[in-house]
């Protein structure tokens, strides 16, 4: 148990070891970031599109929504990665983290807006079908009545759909690139250290600090809404 405390000191009086898990954990907080971005962005699009009434305008859009969210959510992510990176985006030069951000950006946009989708829909109907008695137009119904109660509602899994881009993106290990996990079993892999479990170890705390963090603002977030839905009552 000693040699594996001391393994640990050792890696964190390293600058070598510490500057690789750092340089690792930034391009996963980078791909993450963006790739959350825009999987809020164009999974709230899609859910939109998909729980917007029927027109004939929308039947297309909506076709294709469908057909995306199901081929996405219904094929691995590392199927994906794959395919943006061998396919799609194997050009001399393009950027590897742009590709990984598009990558992960779209798989988390089909799971977003299903979240979104349904706490749109579990707002009750009755409440659309009073404000519609009441004259106001579906926009402002949207805006003022049902967007406000579908949020509080989508926050929870929300949140653990940022916690799951964040733990999907140890994969782009498989493709090259130097992320985290590529750091850990670089560490792992050299003289001095020669084995993965201190590294590993640590790289898992990065992980975990991250994800707590998170939970801890969404937990946050919650709490806050649920204290102005008791103002609002008083």
């Amino acid at each position: 148990m000693g040699g594996f405390f001391d393994k640990v000191v050792e890696l964190f009086s390293t600058p070598e070891y510490i500057d690789s898990l750092l340089h690792g954990f930034w391009l996963t907080i980078q791909i993450s970031y963006f790739a959350i971005l825009i999987g809020i962005l164009l999974g709230t699009i899609i859910a939109l599109i998909d729980t917007a009434k029927p027109s004939k305008w929308l039947v297309i859009p909506k076709f294709i929504c469908r057909i995306y969210t199901t081929i996405i959510r219904g094929t691995p992510m590392a199927l994906q990665l794959f395919i943006m990176f061998f396919i799609i985006f194997a050009i001399k030069g393009f950027p590897s983290i742009i590709t990984a951000i598009i990558a992960f950006g779209l798989n988390s946009a089909a799971y977003t807006a299903e979240v979104i989708r349904g706490g749109i829909l579990s707002v009750d109907i009755g409440q659309t079908e009073a404000g519609m008695a009441l004259g106001l137009s579906r926009r402002t119904i949207f805006f003022k009545i049902v967007a406000p109660q579908a949020i509080k509602n989508i926050i929870p899994a929300l949140g653990n759909e940022i916690i799951t881009v964040i733990k999907e993106t140890a994969i782009v290990s498989m493709v090259g690139m130097y992320d985290l996990n590529m750091a850990a079993k670089d560490i792992g892999s050299g003289q001095n250290m020669a084995s993965y479990i201190v590294p590993m170890f640590v790289a898992a705390l990065f992980y975990l600090v991250t994800i707590y963090l998170i939970t801890f603002i969404v937990k946050q977030v919650e709490k806050s809404l649920r204290k102005s839905d008791l103002r609002a009552e008083e």
